[in-house]
């Protein structure tokens, strides 16, 4: 791994948190796949060898759950979305060099390899714990057959994670009152021997591998608690039937053990890049490059919700059992529908096959996607959203300049005036370029699609402005120029347009007459010349209506509508989302579901209300505080002084982006500590995801609110 630009002289990988083989596939889900593939065709422009490869997770206890709910096995309730998500990606677009599974046979194998390298390396260590067993079922109950209570926080929370609270990992044992979800009966605690890796003792390593990371700033800065903290070792074997078993001196499972999920899952990255070098030869594409000479430029794209899985445990065990570390984690944000949350289980989402019916092209959601803000913002989806960025920057701005300029040139020269190109055009092409190339090495996704559409802009602009129209008889010497100019850079639009929509480039691509595929053409083919002659063109994408977004919405409030009667029919049974599932490699994008919090009955008064002393205040400094998952210490300027002030913010926003902030402090509640931290005041915030709140304009720091 050689952290220089791309491209470089190694062999890159760009993969994809696995899907869980769990429930169908929405647009959260899609945000990641399409997000990686827009990164991975990019690395392809700028020259750099690379694959895309992913795979559907096939193991853990939600698959186990739910397949005998369905009554089938846990392989084929998996194997049933597997197909249908390795039929769905390209109808998208999303091109996979190599879409295998965690239960094939080159995962099996890999991951029981890499586990004895862990233990000859001395990583493993046996450990007897205390795991939930349920007594009436008579059956062990690992990760989310179990409930109970977070022993760090109190919060409600799952056998492996606080999910409602602090949002730990926890181990097997961890978990206070315990509950089985088999029966709802009380669990008990029975003791086990179980495997450990020696996580604790690679700390050191993993500082150093946290300060030279590359990526988005929330995968860089989010583990940093765990990595500066008290750092655990990792049990990695669960008692269940459903996984791959613990390899044993002679290959077999040993005392009824599996390995945890989070031990295969990301090993299919490597199973998977190996499977496309055998298919494709080792001459074009060595996997060994990549994972074992420490030469490969393996880039992850994730969701926020598993960065600790691979900034923290994965590297690890990369590290201990000899094989080459990530050179950068980028990890999205969630997708919320409308401004609430995506909710599977409410029918509150768009829904990939919904899509594919309703008629649209694959291209402009992949556009949405790939440009609706950094790859580590939330997106919110709606249809009228959709609809506006589609008419404005897909049809109005790119579409809009090439088909005026082509159909022009073609009916006025037949196809591309005799003439080279202007210095001028020349030059803001290479903007482009250059712009596009930066995106990639910043790792924005965003920015890979933007340079594409300001050079449409900058086109739009120049024909506007020159007038061709009226230079055909005036001027015709610059009419042809100008012309010439607009036919080059609708071919730069099309090779810097190609990792975003590659439908719409290639179809522009043909337009124009270029030579070649435009999937394989090079930055440089943004100069190349178009043909002397072609014919005249097609509008390359045609404008949503307001009568088909009204149908949409309606739709989807119906969907809504009818999940919410069917779950109050239920007898208030729990709802259970079938979605992908975060204790795997997945990217649910499943939000907390944001309906409005009825209004309180009791009232207060106007006098109550007036004592509550509400400034604008200014954050100056921000840090983490050490063993608190949420929390961050802030120094925050409210006129007439400073004040420290404790936040329970620290997954929900960039730190080191916090200071000089606008914010509103409520400054005179009682002080209170926090994690041994004195809070002098409150932060105001709303919503699950901490929207911080704050003022329309520039009121001075200290305005008092009223």
């Amino acid at each position: 791994m050689s952290h220089e630009p791309f491209p470089t002289d190694g062999t890159a990988v760009v993969t994809c948190g696995l899907p869980y083989a769990n429930g169908d596939l929405h647009v959260g889900h899609l945000r990641g796949y399409v997000g990686a593939d827009v990164f991975d065709r990019a690395l392809r422009k700028l020259g750099q060898r690379t694959a895309y490869v992913c795979g559907s997770d096939m193991h853990g206890t939600p698959i186990a759950v739910n397949a005998a709910e369905a009554g089938v096995s846990p392989e084929s309730f998996a194997l049933e979305y597997h197909e249908q998500y390795r039929e769905t990606f390209p109808k998208f677009d999303v091109e996979f060099d190599n879409y295998g599974h965690t239960d094939d046979g080159t995962n099996t194998e890999l991951t029981r390899e890499i586990v004895r390298e862990l233990e000859d390396a001395g990583y493993v260590y046996e450990k007897e714990i205390m795991v939930a067993f349920d007594p009436e079922e008579g059956q062990a109950l690992p990760d989310r057959f179990v409930e109970g209570t977070c022993p760090y926080c109190g919060a409600r929370a799952r056998g492996d994670e606080c999910d409602e609270g602090c949002g730990r990992h926890l181990e097997p044992g961890e978990i206070e009152d315990p509950e089985s979800t088999v029966t709802g009966n009380p669990a008990e605690y029975r003791e086990r021997t179980h495997k450990f890796f020696r996580v604790s003792e690679l700390q050191e390593y993993l500082r150093e591998f946290i300060d030279r990371l590359e990526g988005t700033e929330n995968a860089k800065n989010q583990p940093r608690e765990w990595i500066e903290g008290e750092l655990r070792d990792w049990c990695i074997t669960r008692d269940m039937d459903w996984g791959i078993d613990y390899p044993g001196e002679a290959g077999e499972g040993e005392d009824g053990l599996v390995l945890y999920v989070w031990v295969d899952a990301p090993i299919e990255y490597i199973a998977s890049t190996k499977q496309y070098s055998e298919r494709a030869g080792a001459d074009e594409y060595d996997w060994e490059d990549v994972w074992k000479d420490d030469g490969g430029e393996i880039v992850h794209v994730i969701g926020r919700d598993i960065i600790q899985h691979h900034t923290v445990f994965w590297p690890a065990m990369l590290h201990a059992a000899g094989y080459t570390e990530p050179r950068a984690v980028a990890a999205t944000g969630f997708i919320t529908i409308n401004g609430k949350g995506l909710s599977t289980s409410r029918n509150r989402a768009i829904w990939a096959r919904e899509y594919l019916d309703e008629g649209f092209h694959p291209d402009l959601l992949r556009y949405y996607l790939a440009t609706n803000g950094g790859l580590q913002q939330d997106v919110d989806f709606s249809w009228e959203k959709f609809q506006s960025r589609v008419n404005s920057e897909l049809v109005g701005t790119l579409g809009n300049f090439a088909y005026r300029s082509l159909l022009f040139a073609q009916r006025n020269y037949g196809g591309t005036p005799d003439c080279e190109v202007s210095e001028a055009v020349a030059g803001r092409i290479d903007e482009a370029v250059a712009a596009f190339r930066e995106a990639v090495n910043d790792y924005s996704v965003r920015g890979v699609g933007q340079a594409a559409l300001e050079l449409a802009r900058y086109g739009n602009e120049y024909i506007q402005a020159e007038e061709p129209w009226n230079l055909v008889d005036e001027d015709p010497e610059r009419a042809e120029q100008v012309i010439r100019d607009c036919v080059q850079l609708s071919v730069a639009l099309a090779v810097l347009f190609e990792p975003v929509a590659p439908d719409t480039a290639e179809r522009l691509w043909e337009q124009v007459g270029a030579d070649g595929d435009v999937h394989e053409a090079s930055l440089g083919a943004a100069h190349d010349a178009p043909a002397a002659e072609f014919g005249e063109p097609d509008e390359l994408v045609t404008k949503i209506e307001d009568e088909r977004v009204a149908e949409l919405n309606e739709k989807l409030e119906q969907r809504i509508a009818e999940s919410a009667s069917d779950e109050e029919s239920a007898d208030d049974t729990d709802d259970t989302d079938t979605d992908a599932d975060d204790d795997t490699d997945a990217d649910t994008d499943d939000t907390t579901d944001m309906d409005p919090e009825p209004i309180a009955d009791d009232r207060i008064s106007f006098d109550e209300f007036q004592a509550l002393d509400l400034r604008v205040g200014r954050i100056e400094t921000a840090e983490p505080i050490e063993g608190a998952d949420k929390l961050v210490r802030l120094e925050v300027d409210i006129g007439v002084e400073t004040r420290q002030v404790v936040a329970g913010i620290r997954q929900l926003h960039d730190v080191d982006a916090l200071p000089g902030k606008r914010v509103v402090i409520a400054a005179n509640l009682e002080k209170s500590e926090l994690f041994g931290v004195e809070s002098n005041g409150m932060l105001l915030a709303a919503g699950e995801e901490a929207d911080l709140l704050t003022t329309h304009g520039d009121a001075p720091v200290g305005t008092k609110i009223r």
